[in-house]
């Protein structure tokens, strides 16, 4: 039974990518960037939240594996990873 046990890393890459799908304001970035990939400012402006707590949630998304950022200019472009499609994919169909 023991070696269908996931090894440590797995696990925390799990947990991880629960954690972040536990948040509300984290599962509409998801939503937000099922469609198309987003700049920052565009994010912000939706959720109405403060930029500190904003790059908090985006981190928290991109450590999970979920978003991943490219500079363009002045800004970041957020989108989600295959992982994070697949992600918001399942919630969407879940509505």
């Amino acid at each position: 039974m023991e070696e269908r046990l996931p090894d440590e890393e797995q696990l925390a890459r799990l947990c991880a990518f629960h954690r972040a799908c536990a948040d509300p304001v984290r599962l509409k970035i998801l939503f937000m960037l099922f469609p198309q990939p987003l700049c920052v400012c565009v994010i912000k402006e939706v959720l109405g939240i403060a930029d500190s707590k904003l790059s908090y949630h985006l981190n928290v998304l991109k450590k999970a594996g979920l978003i991943e950022g490219e500079p363009c200019a002045n800004w970041i472009i957020y989108s989600l990873t295959e992982t994070g499609r697949t992600c918001a994919g399942c919630r969407l169909v879940a509505r």
